[in-house]
């Protein structure tokens, strides 16, 4: 595993000790190569397997529409979630999603109750800018995000000056963690991008309370 990540702020490209990620008012954890390749390849190929997908869809301007990605909700059974509109109810864990979650409970020191899963079908599929600040997720919510298959941006903004921002590239394996007061003050998002690139999956497991 590098030592260091690249990482873009301000515009510009800096070293980032791992695995810590300094921004003001944000903590964020970064594990480059948390899961090696092999085992990433299989997780991604079972996972796009066995996950029960489906597109949600979110009331706009006045219209129902589709989510630009596919999803899942899976966790304890007394653990639903709400977010833009939409109360999700948990699917039981699988045994793959259970063992990815004992291995980053046991580095990021956190019992996550839940996760949900986004499946990016290629680059025109994204998620906007938000923050994971529900109330079912606490006062300070912990993010555990997990990342297979193709490399996406992902990118931070803070909620009080939209010009200061954070960008990493979330690669095949990568683990980043959002605790602290991040959601707070930061938003983030997986812009849409041109290129032509392959399936990613994101899982983001979360404390429900």
């Amino acid at each position: 595993m590098d030592n260091n990540i690249q990482a873009d702020l301000f515009g510009q490209t800096i070293e980032t000790p791992n695995p810590i990620i300094k921004l003001k008012d944000a903590e964020l954890l970064y594990h480059p190569a948390f899961f090696d390749k092999a085992e990433s390849d299989r997780i991604f190929k079972t996972l796009l397997e066995t996950i029960e997908w489906k597109q949600d869809k979110i009331m706009m301007y006045g219209k129902e529409l589709p989510l630009p990605r596919l999803s899942a909700w899976y966790g304890d059974n007394n653990k639903p979630y709400t977010y833009s509109g939409i109360t999700l109810n948990p699917l039981p864990w699988t045994d793959e999603l259970l063992q990815i979650k004992e291995k980053i409970e046991a580095e990021a020191k956190v019992k996550f109750s839940s996760v949900l899963l986004n499946r990016y079908r290629d680059g025109q599929d994204y998620v906007g800018w938000h923050t994971d600040a529900e109330k079912e997720l606490g006062k300070n919510p912990i993010i555990g995000s997990v990342n297979f298959g193709a490399t996406r941006k992902f990118q931070l903004r803070r909620i009080d000056d939209h010009k200061e921002k954070f960008e990493v590239e979330l690669k095949h394996g990568t683990f980043l963690v959002m605790g602290g007061t991040t959601q707070h003050f930061w938003q983030h998002q997986v812009p849409k991008t041109a290129h032509k690139i392959g399936e990613r999956l994101n899982l983001t497991f979360r404390v429900i309370y």
